[in-house]
């Protein structure tokens, strides 16, 4: 039980930020709060990652696209395009759409990298999707035929994606670097992407009531959450973690009804549910559709 607990921490924190995100809104720039998060995180780290990065300099040259590509979507895209999100939707929208992470990176690797499509996948998929658009739709199907996807709906479907590509070349890669010195070399490059949004934004600067936010957004969420998450991944395994990653929209939402005030609707909770079961089905039903591929060799 006590492996748990690092894992259900860190989704604890993640699912904190998503509020977090919302209490941002009008009190710091979503271009600004994205960079300087980033900026203090690596200035944090520096002491002690620069140190191993440059001892492990060689191996590190031959990968920095792949760290540079790492670093722009799962750090700069992913979380810029959530505090952009924060501005047109709610914070249970968020966590809602937010669950499809695992399903959505389950096909992708079946897509990049040869793994097993399943039954459960494919069922599981179809039943996620048609609940993130009861969700979006507000509960019907026909209000978002006439309306069309929110923008802060869409764009935190956009963010989702990219993290979720994020992580199927995570695992596609197998880079050489430790946890440390590989975060620090992806948060340098999401610091080079993110600086000409913050330099081209409009700036309320660091204040009294952006300062939080920020703080939470630069320690636990940046630096905390990551290092807990992969040792309880260590310890028990990632299919398991992954069951605990599903607990995000339900936390989202519970923190977002008792310190937003938001209310959940009906179609929140059928829509979450559906999500979760298609989630389920994608995790735990393994009957092949069709084998798994060999991967083509690394490209150096």
């Amino acid at each position: 039980m006590f492996n748990f607990i690092l894992p259900l921490t860190a989704v604890l924190i993640w699912s904190a930020n998503v509020i977090v995100n919302k209490l941002s809104v009008g009190h710091i720039f979503p271009a600004e709060i994205a960079f300087l998060r980033w900026f203090a995180a690596g200035l944090i780290l520096t002491p002690f990652a620069l140190p191993a990065l440059w001892r492990h300099r060689t191996q590190l040259r031959p990968h920095l696209a792949q760290y540079a590509a790492l670093g722009v979507l799962g750090m700069a895209i992913y979380q810029g395009l959530a505090y952009s999100a924060a501005h047109y939707t709610s914070a249970t929208n968020m966590g809602i759409i937010l669950s499809l992470l695992p399903l959505t990176t389950l096909t992708l690797a079946v897509v990049v990298l040869g793994d097993v499509l399943t039954a459960g996948a494919v069922a599981g998929g179809l039943l996620s999707i048609f609940g993130v658009l009861f969700v979006v739709g507000h509960g019907s199907i026909t209000h978002l035929a006439d309306q069309g996807i929110g923008v802060g709906d869409a764009m935190m479907f956009a963010a989702m994606l990219a993290y979720a590509i994020y992580c199927v070349l995570l695992r596609k890669w197998h880079l050489p670097l430790a946890p440390l010195p590989s975060l620090y070399a992806q948060i340098v490059f999401a610091i080079v992407a993110l600086l000409p949004f913050y330099l081209a934004s409009k700036k309320t600067g660091i204040s009294m009531d952006n300062l939080p936010q920020l703080a939470f957004a630069t320690i636990p969420v940046s630096i905390l959450a990551p290092f807990i998450w992969m040792i309880g991944v260590a310890r028990i395994g990632p299919r398991r973690a992954t069951v605990v990653i599903n607990l995000v929209p339900i936390f989202t939402a519970l923190i977002a009804a008792f310190g937003l005030g938001e209310q959940l609707a009906v179609y929140h909770l059928a829509g979450g549910a559906l999500i979760l079961a298609g989630v389920a089905l994608g995790e735990f039903w393994h009957l092949p559709i069709r084998k798994s591929r060999e991967l083509a060799p690394k490209l150096q």
